[in-house]
């Protein structure tokens, strides 16, 4: 068995250990989990790694426990209810009575998602402080998960199998086209797009690389004049006929009146969740914090 830090048994691999135990498949285990089938599957293939014995023989019958693993297990229940009792006993004492609840975002769904989700969780939680940071990118967000600066990260989706993650909105590419532009019909073609001299953000940002790779699988590319770093400056060159751009919707408003706006000739959208790190220990304000942007999630 491996010694290093680095490869440690998490709690993670326990609860999926208990899981599969419990229900003897990978597909059932996953489904109580709520991860996926490959996300199980690698969580036991690794415990096992590191403890060097089999705990599944697998097959047409599912997985079952080896003499080995039954041993194993027993002690990984204990193990889960001694974990669950300790952060019962600080949630006792902490509860949603102070503390702070960390945020991590990219600057679009900041502005336009959080404010009433900050308001609507002090209105119900006063005592319990939101510290918000604003980063360049998703990636950035992630990062400061993993880092532990951040309690609860704005992504998109998928992410990485050590976060946990919950859909919050869908964020649509949109084609912004000057006041002089005239549309042949109700919906813009690829031509008309790739027609117009673009003004977009610089190619290196995150965000751009799939809208060009969207183009691309169409067959088409992008006349693109000039890169602007910033998204209302952008906008406004737009509104004052200058050219026209792509980006996803929350990042372009407020958009001026006298902008047209469509949806690209094939849409294309980004999946918008919030995220936690899978293997942190979260204060009952933190799942407080997710019910209310789960809320936001279902309103109209």
């Amino acid at each position: 068995m491996k010694d290093s830090p680095q490869s440690q048994m998490k709690l993670s691999q326990l609860r999926i250990l208990v899981a599969v135990a419990d229900h003897e498949t990978f597909s059932e285990a996953a489904l109580q989990l709520d991860m996926s089938q490959s996300a199980v599957s690698h969580g036991i293939s690794a415990l096992e790694e590191h403890l060097g014995v089999v705990l599944f023989s697998r097959g047409r019958h599912g997985a079952r426990l080896t003499p080995v693993g039954d041993r194993i297990v027993s002690h990984a229940r204990i193990i889960l209810q001694e974990t669950d009792a300790i952060v019962h006993e600080a949630d006792l004492i902490r509860g949603l009575k102070g503390g702070q609840v960390r945020v991590a975002s990219f600057r679009s769904i900041a502005i336009h998602l959080l404010p009433e989700a900050i308001a609507r969780f002090n209105h119900r939680y006063p005592d319990v402080a939101i510290n918000l940071s604003e980063h360049d990118n998703y990636r950035q967000v992630e990062k400061t998960l993993r880092e532990g600066r951040a309690d609860i990260g704005l992504t998109v989706l998928p992410a990485a199998e050590d976060l946990d993650t919950w859909k919050i909105l869908e964020n649509e590419y949109v084609a912004l086209l000057p006041p002089q532009f005239c549309a042949a019909g109700e919906t813009l073609t690829w031509q008309e797009l790739t027609q117009q001299p673009m003004i977009m953000p610089p190619v290196g940002r995150v965000m751009m690389k799939e809208v060009y790779e969207h183009v691309q699988a169409h067959g088409h590319s992008l006349h693109v004049i000039s890169e602007v770093e910033t998204d209302t400056t952008i906008v406004n060159l737009v509104a004052q006929g200058m050219g026209a751009t792509i980006l996803p919707r929350l990042a372009a408003e407020p958009i001026p009146p006298s902008v047209q706006v469509f949806s690209l000739p094939t849409p294309l959208s980004r999946v918008i969740g919030a995220a936690i790190l899978t293997d942190a220990l979260h204060t009952p304000a933190i799942y407080g914090f997710l019910d209310v942007l789960k809320t936001l999630a279902l309103a109209p």
